[in-house]
């Protein structure tokens, strides 16, 4: 029978304590781990012998990074580990960047102890596990540029001040509004705003 060691990357400490309880009835888990200290993430899966880590999505005050980047971190130093998004911001966006970073999964944490066992088990054995909802559209990646102006925007700032701040003519901004528009499959700006909080683009301004 197979074993696996499981990392838990996550700034909720009532929720690590809460998987450890609920995994702690699974023979399939060797050993379950928690941690906040991301300096050390690398050390501790080589330590601990990790076969899956599962990473929240933002991780609050641990780093200035979100999970995501720190995975794609990971993996570069360690291309064995199997990383696997555990988080409440289940968005198109974060499952494709998921994708696109090279991640094993992606799941919600609303998911049932055993459908999350049976995910992990379908890891370990070498799958991948990205259930979407019904409906997911994912759409042409925003470039950074384009997400800094529609946060600008979403802000309350005017056009004429965005274009300052990024030390652009407001042509050139109209160009890249376009760009989005396109992207976005909008018509306005408010349109896009809108569209760009659904997707996860840009954080709510509430």
């Amino acid at each position: 029978m197979f074993l696996i060691n499981i990392l838990l990357v996550d700034d909720h400490t009532l929720f690590a304590g809460s998987l450890s309880i609920a995994l702690d009835e699974y023979d399939e888990i060797d050993h379950f781990y928690s941690t906040q200290d991301i300096q050390s993430l690398q050390k501790m899966i080589s330590d601990k012998s990790i076969d899956i880590v599962l990473m929240d999505i933002n991780l609050g005050n641990l780093s200035d990074a979100d999970g995501l980047e720190i995975a794609a971190g990971l993996l570069k130093e360690n291309s064995a580990v199997k990383i696997v998004v555990l988080t409440g911001y289940d968005l198109p966006v974060y499952r494709h960047e998921a994708k696109k970073a090279g991640l094993s999964g992606f799941l919600n944490k609303n998911i049932s102890p055993d459908d999350l066992i049976s995910s992990l088990i379908h890891v370990f054995r070498g799958g991948t596990c990205f259930p979407s909802e019904n409906g997911d559209i994912i759409i042409e990646d925003l470039t950074s540029m384009e997400k800094k102006i529609l946060r600008l925007i979403s802000s309350g700032k005017t056009r004429k001040c965005v274009a300052g701040e990024l030390y652009m003519s407001e042509r050139t901004l109209s160009n890249h509004l376009q760009h989005i528009f396109g992207k976005l499959e909008v018509s306005s700006v408010v349109e896009a705003v809108t569209k760009a909080i659904q997707l996860g683009y840009i954080s709510p301004i509430w």
